[in-house]
């Protein structure tokens, strides 16, 4: 039986946190919950209507080369490429993907040792720019946790960002 329905949207499919989903039903709205300095990136074809949501929790595998293996969605360099290319299996067109991202935030770091969400964000800039790649829309940074939704049949990007009572389109066609 499907989710119950959220904002108006069909089923929901849960992108957990170092995971990747890729759909083409109509019928399926993607989410991502808790992205603190995490960072939720969409992705979409609106022509085919393919798409994907991935929630990466750090931006460089060569920290451990055996975890980017086993769970390549936990690093933007390995799982950003793993999400394009589960895409592509479905006819999504890099050239006429829309990307949108949340997350990149502060959160339990107050005193900037670490900057996890800084270093994803800028990673994920840099890979962007690499391929010649866009973002059509975002919401990063600041010190809250946003959740994700990617709408299949629309391609419609919604983020509930915590602290503020309605959920806020981040792109829509």
């Amino acid at each position: 039986m499907p989710s119950p329905s959220l904002s108006g949207f069909e089923h929901r499919l849960v992108v957990g946190v170092a995971e990747l989903v890729v759909s083409n039903n109509p019928s399926v709205t993607l989410a991502t919950y808790s992205l603190g300095s995490c960072l939720g990136i969409s992705i979409y074809d609106p022509l085919t209507r393919v798409g994907g949501l991935i929630h990466i929790m750090l931006p460089d595998s060569s920290i451990s080369q055996e975890k980017a293996r086993a769970q390549p969605a936990m690093f933007l360099d390995t799982g950003l490429p793993k999400l394009f290319q589960s895409a592509y299996q479905m006819r999504l067109d890099k050239h006429r993907a829309v990307i949108c991202v949340a997350g990149g935030a502060q959160i339990m770091d107050d005193k900037n040792l670490f900057n996890i969400g800084q270093r994803n964000y800028a990673a994920l800039a840099a890979l962007l720019q690499q391929h010649g790649l866009r973002k059509g829309a975002e919401e990063c940074g600041g010190m809250v946790n946003r959740t994700m939704y990617l709408k299949i049949a629309t391609g419609e990007v919604r983020l509930k960002v915590s602290g503020q009572p309605a959920e806020m389109i981040l792109w829509k066609p």
